[in-house]
């Protein structure tokens, strides 16, 4: 038995079922990824309630969650690249159900710290792995497709947190509502861990053979055979950093969303927590249409850096709008939604252009790096959002968010001119 990339599979309707497999039980461990992202954030109202917690310190956990993902997630690339994805995949979904026991028998702030911390670990291996077993294992035909349902299957995962956590709180406790999350993401680790097999990519009777392409030159491995060399490599690559910047404003966007959007509905437009949670709950689902839309959009144009700016300065002037405040509640309800839409049909573009500037031979190594930049944005965050609620600025996430989005678009801009400059370099160089 030899592993071989998707590229020399024939298509066919076994390989079309194969593909589809394996983004299903993807798409599966990526919404818990996404879903337990807001498992603190949807306590905090119930932690400030029982603790006296302010919003400073709430946000500080998710700021643990992130800095830990942040570093675990640069450096789980390199563990992917050499141990191969299966094993991080479960040791990453068995971190959140660890956590998550942590925090339903937590009495004490140090304690909820600790389960913040292994959540971050445990979230630092998902973008690492799940793109490495993508773009070695599914079908180029079918590659749009892959990115599109990966990040639509996530924002069901953000979806589905606020609504599943404030039910089960309003029936039971905050405490039931964690341990039902736990639960939850064990059964999907369970089902991952039954399909082992076909994600780690096992076929009998083919041979790798090598690409001879212009993309392939520019591409070419940095040398794999040294974590320290691949490193240095990369860090060399303009484009990566730009990458890099993008996923740290976008995730500074997402995380005045996410974690705020609920107490900001209430004090903005006298929303109930449980409408407002419904309301996140409608931001995300809106988010992972607009996933879908994106990735049929992805296949129009070469140029994705252009459906990645307009989508995403058009959210953040969504964002700005409701700041202002002067919408009717049910008015702004829908500009939440319609600004998710907006934000998600960039996801697919984005994933595309990433891997216009990931060299072949590090792919895990790549993506830990530059969607490290996620963690890192989501880690600044909560805390410095946290402190504008904290001091009266109750529109502020809000306008952080659009302000962030704006800067994304501009950085994506500038990645997809320094992944132009190196192809043609590389054309230059097989010619």
């Amino acid at each position: 038995m030899t592993a071989t990339s998707a590229e020399q599979i024939p298509d066919s309707p076994a390989t079309s079922r194969r593909d589809w497999r394996i983004i299903g039980l993807l798409g599966a461990a990526h919404s818990c990824s996404h879903f337990y992202q807001l498992v603190l954030p949807t306590l905090f109202l119930p932690l400030a309630g029982e603790f006296g917690y302010n919003f400073s310190q709430l946000g500080l956990l998710a700021s643990i969650f992130y800095l830990v993902s942040c570093l675990g997630q640069a450096s789980s690339g390199f563990v992917v690249d050499r141990i191969g994805p299966t094993p991080v995949l479960r040791f990453g979904l068995g971190c959140f159900v660890a956590s998550a026991l942590l925090i339903g028998i937590a009495n004490n702030y140090f304690v909820f710290a600790v389960a913040a911390f292994i959540g971050g670990a445990g979230n630092s291996v998902f973008h690492p792995v799940d793109y490495s077993i993508i773009n070695r294992r599914v079908s180029p035909l079918r590659l749009g497709h892959a990115y599109s349902a990966h990040g639509f299957t996530g924002n069901l995962g953000w979806a589905l947190t606020p609504v599943f956590m404030t039910t089960i709180i309003h029936l039971a406790d905050w405490r039931t509502a964690v341990f039902s999350a736990g639960f939850m993401i064990a059964c999907v680790l369970f089902v991952v861990w039954l399909n082992r097999n076909l994600l780690e990519g096992r076929e009998r009777g083919t041979e790798a053979k090598p690409s001879k392409t212009a993309a392939a030159a520019r591409n070419a491995s940095p040398a794999v055979d040294s974590v320290g060399h691949t490193l240095s490599v990369l860090l060399k690559k303009p484009a990566l950093w730009g990458a890099f910047f993008f996923f740290a404003c976008t995730a500074i966007a997402s995380s005045a969303v996410q974690n705020f959007t609920i107490p900001m509905l209430g004090d903005v437009y006298g929303i109930d927590k449980v409408l407002a949670g419904t309301t996140l709950s409608g931001y995300m689902l809106a988010s992972a249409i607009g996933m879908l839309v994106g990735g049929f959009l992805v296949s129009s144009t070469p140029r994705t850096e252009f459906i990645i700016a307009v989508s995403l300065v058009l959210a953040g002037l969504l964002l700005v709008v409701l700041a202002v405040g002067v919408l009717p509640p049910l008015w702004a309800m829908a500009l939440v939604g319609l600004a998710g839409f907006c934000s998600g049909v960039a996801t697919p573009s984005r994933d595309m252009l990433i891997r216009r500037v990931a060299p072949r031979g590090a792919t895990g190594a790549v993506y830990g790096l530059v969607y490290s930049g996620i963690d890192v944005g989501s880690s600044l965050g909560p805390i410095g959002f946290g402190f504008m609620m904290d001091i009266g600025l109750r529109q502020g996430p809000w306008v952080g968010a659009a302000v962030a989005f704006v800067v994304a678009a501009w950085a994506a801009l500038m990645v997809a001119k320094a992944a132009a400059a190196a192809d043609r370099s590389a054309v230059a160089v097989a010619a």
